[in-house]
């Protein structure tokens, strides 16, 4: 196995035909195309338009890192925000907000965490297993199971906190935690109330791509590639790495890929957690990707009804076909927002396009 920071000089190996398969998987996942994590370019460029603010800091709050156990004794690390002005004794609503696909919590998540407790809310932002600070090897592995696994952990940290009434425990998920809240739910009736923003459906993105432009013959060589690097990493060979964030823009960059670099390769958005490197932030391991193809989340959405589920999504994200397609599937009560002209990636950061009243709104009825 290479070393961790150290990818290889073609991180999808050196043969044609392979190259032309394991693109498929870039395009289904998360920033959509071929990658290549050799060059990286300074960030110069950024869009800082429509009040982008994903490192914002608010004075109102205090933050503290914490650090508890999942039900597999993976330690989890996460920002609890508290808000400063609150009464003594007694106990806060609390929600538990998880980061984009790729990112860690200092990625929109943090921002999330620190509006909410605002708002009154004891709020903890989480970095995913195997990602940022939380525990797991290898670094940026994918495991529906163990991500959906940290906000039930979330939850238990929560629920056993001094500040904290368990009774009023909710979260929000961003881009694809969007999908793993929504499975974790689904088994934990202590999340009372639950938001997606930018929600994506991680197992029908890799499954299908985007509108279902993937076909069956396509997905199966995405597998059965993925299937062979196995062998090639079980013996020691390098580790591949898959989709995320491109590193430079061409003419040729398509536009989603754009979008996604302006927030995570850009002064923007941009993070790169201790033990990582620029080179590997965002994209997640080749072998462990293949992971969401099992992983089906709307399945059986219905039965987190009567809690409250609200999507919000904006109204030219390349990704709103994953939100209305949970809304539609899940029972009463249930809200769909449309932001008006925000995009998938600007609901990460952008203050004046998220709607935090109407965020705050669904938790305080939820959570009364």
């Amino acid at each position: 196995m290479k070393e961790a920071g150290k990818p290889s000089s073609d991180t999808l190996g050196p043969n044609s035909d392979r190259r032309r398969v394991l693109k498929f998987i870039g395009s289904s996942a998360a920033a959509f195309g071929l990658i290549s994590i050799t060059q990286v370019p300074l960030a110069r460029a950024r869009n800082m338009s429509n009040g982008a603010d994903n490192f914002y800091t608010s004075d109102l709050v205090t933050k503290e890192k914490v650090t508890f156990k999942d039900q597999y004794q993976m330690r989890v690390v996460g920002n609890l925000f508290i808000p400063g002005n609150r009464e003594r004794g007694g106990a806060l609503p609390a929600i538990v907000v998880g980061h984009p696909m790729g990112a860690v919590k200092e990625q929109s998540a943090n921002l999330y965490a620190t509006k909410m407790a605002e708002q009154g809310f004891a709020a903890l932002s989480i970095d995913l297993p195997f990602w940022g600070e939380s525990e797991g090897q290898p670094r940026n592995a994918v495991s529906p199971d163990l991500y959906s696994e940290a906000f039930s952990a979330a939850v238990d940290f929560l629920g056993t906190h001094k500040s904290v009434d368990r009774e009023r425990i909710g979260a929000i998920g961003i881009c694809g935690s969007g999908s793993f809240v929504i499975s974790a739910a689904k088994i934990d009736p202590r999340m009372k109330a639950i938001a997606t923003v930018s929600m994506y459906n991680m197992g029908a993105a890799n499954r299908n791509a985007l509108n279902h432009s993937q076909t069956l013959e396509q997905r199966s060589e995405i597998i059965a590639a993925a299937a062979q690097q196995r062998y090639v990493e079980f013996t020691g060979g390098k580790m591949e790495y898959t989709s995320g964030t491109v590193h430079e823009l061409t003419e040729d960059t398509h536009p989603i890929q754009r979008e996604f670099y302006d927030f995570y390769r850009t002064p923007r958005g941009e993070f790169t957690p201790e033990g990582s490197s620029p080179e590997l932030t965002t994209h997640p391991t080749l072998t462990s990707n293949m992971k969401f193809m099992n992983f089906y989340p709307f399945k059986d959405i219905e039965t987190i009804s009567p809690r409250p589920m609200l999507f919000v999504s904006g109204d030219r994200a390349h990704s709103k076909e994953f939100s209305e397609d949970a809304y539609r599937r899940a029972a009463e009560p249930k809200e769909l927002v449309w932001i008006p002209g925000a995009g998938h990636v600007d609901l990460y950061d952008r203050v004046d396009l998220i709607p935090w009243e109407k965020i705050t709104a669904f938790f305080r009825k939820s959570l009364s």
